[in-house]
């Protein structure tokens, strides 16, 4: 059920992000351990990197961010730096079911306090110093398109493997990505 002239519907953003719970296990499930941590080229994100940053995204960034906003929308938020995380916590050198378990079981707890909350105020407001006005609402439908994006990534590994993998033949009767 879509929005309708300015309502806002918590529960239909919490659903999808409970959903996403069971969606990223599915998608990981098509890459191969040794396939999970191959990068097309240098700087771009291994399968089993996006995993890892999308457990830490669960708990440092965006379930701290909604609930801080909806608690006290005038507390600073904490620093975060993904880019500094994924070396300082060596994403590449983890173990990919581990750390799919450990974004499926944080993603659990996050849904289980979203639904938790009494009366929220989707309309909470935090000012933050580059984005400037951050409503909460718009916090909650950010984190399930930060899932679209890396859903994205996934599916662009997928594909690049597929262009690898052909080892110098072609993959264009599948289309253009």
């Amino acid at each position: 059920m879509a929005c309708s002239a300015g309502t806002f519907n918590a529960d239909i953003l919490i659903d999808r992000l409970a959903r996403f719970g069971h969606t990223l296990p599915a998608v990981v499930q098509c890459f191969s351990d040794a396939d999970s941590k191959w990068q097309p080229e240098a700087g771009v994100w291994s399968v089993l990197q996006i995993v890892c940053h999308m457990g830490d995204e669960e708990t440092d960034d965006f379930r701290a961010r909604v609930l801080g906003t909806l608690e006290d929308p005038e507390k600073e938020w904490a620093p975060i730096d993904p880019v500094g995380v994924a070396i300082k916590r060596d994403y590449q050198g983890q173990d990919l079911k581990a750390e799919l378990n450990r974004f499926v079981e944080q993603r659990a707890v996050s849904i289980e306090m979203l639904h938790g909350l009494i009366e929220p105020d989707w309309s909470r407001v935090h000012q933050h110093p580059r984005f400037g006005a951050m409503v909460a609402s718009d916090l909650l439908a950010a984190w399930c398109a930060h899932d679209a994006l890396h859903l994205r990534q996934l599916a662009r590994r997928l594909y690049q493997l597929a262009e690898r993998d052909a080892c110098g033949g072609t993959i264009r009767y599948a289309g253009d990505w």
